[in-house]
């Protein structure tokens, strides 16, 4: 178990022209979203105009955090509905976890990509641009107040640590953030991307392995965690 979260600035609200910071306390998430969705621009023109927010129950025990939405979910207005989010709904289910019960999101919230005649190519966002998001996506924790994390990727990994790591020697392993547990993990797309049907297959194992372990630390706090123990509203967001 991980020790009581520490107290936190969370109710400083995001950088605001020069550089002061407006007091936020927010209640829920539509008013997060809401306040997001009238205040935040674009970092770049390499965004897109759409921002994505995240989906899922209210106060799952399990989150997941990817790096951006894709092209598809840019389209959709929903996280995790293109070829990666299909392959993780394959996994949690592998897993034996219901995929209504987790929460998804992204550290990014907008789609940064090239255009490269009808097709919109996929660009890592920076570190300036990581912290663009960043206090959104501490708030966003805040308020679904999951016991366990689970980064997809070395971006989200670094949106929530607060700096850059290297992924592969920390995957799989179990951390300690602010009271919660977090597990550390590849993204769907990395699978995607390899070419070699039996790597593909291992590293597929891997990833199920390391959502099951999530999963089942996620189901364990409920009794553990004095926090877990109330009324969790079935609502899902958006």
């Amino acid at each position: 178990m991980c020790p009581t979260a520490r107290s936190r600035s969370s109710a400083q609200g995001p950088p605001r022209s020069g550089g002061e910071r407006k007091e936020t306390q927010f209640q829920n998430l539509d008013a997060l979203y809401k306040t997001l969705q009238d205040e935040d621009m674009p970092p770049t023109s390499r965004f897109s105009d759409r921002l994505v927010l995240g989906k899922g129950p209210v106060h799952a025990r399990l989150m997941l955090i990817g790096e951006q939405p894709g092209d598809q979910e840019d389209r959709a207005g929903l996280p995790f509905v293109g070829p990666a989010g299909k392959l993780l709904d394959a996994c949690l289910q592998e897993a034996a976890i219901p995929r209504n019960r987790v929460f998804v999101t992204n550290a990014v919230k907008r789609f940064k990509f090239a255009q490269r005649g009808k097709r919109r190519l996929h660009q890592r966002p920076t570190s300036d641009e990581i912290v663009h998001y960043r206090w959104w996506l501490e708030q966003e924790i805040r308020l679904v107040d999951p016991a366990v994390l689970v980064t997809l990727g070395a971006t989200a990994l670094q949106a929530v640590l607060g700096k850059r790591q290297t992924l592969g020697p920390l995957r799989g392993n179990v951390m300690c953030w602010e009271g919660r547990q977090l597990v550390v993990t590849v993204h769907p797309s990395f699978l995607l991307r390899l070419r070699d049907a039996s790597a593909k297959a291992v590293e597929r194992s891997r990833l199920v392995s390391e959502l099951g372990k999530a999963w089942a630390m996620s189901e364990a706090a409920q009794t553990l965690s004095p926090w877990r123990n109330r009324n969790v509203p079935t609502k899902d967001t958006n």
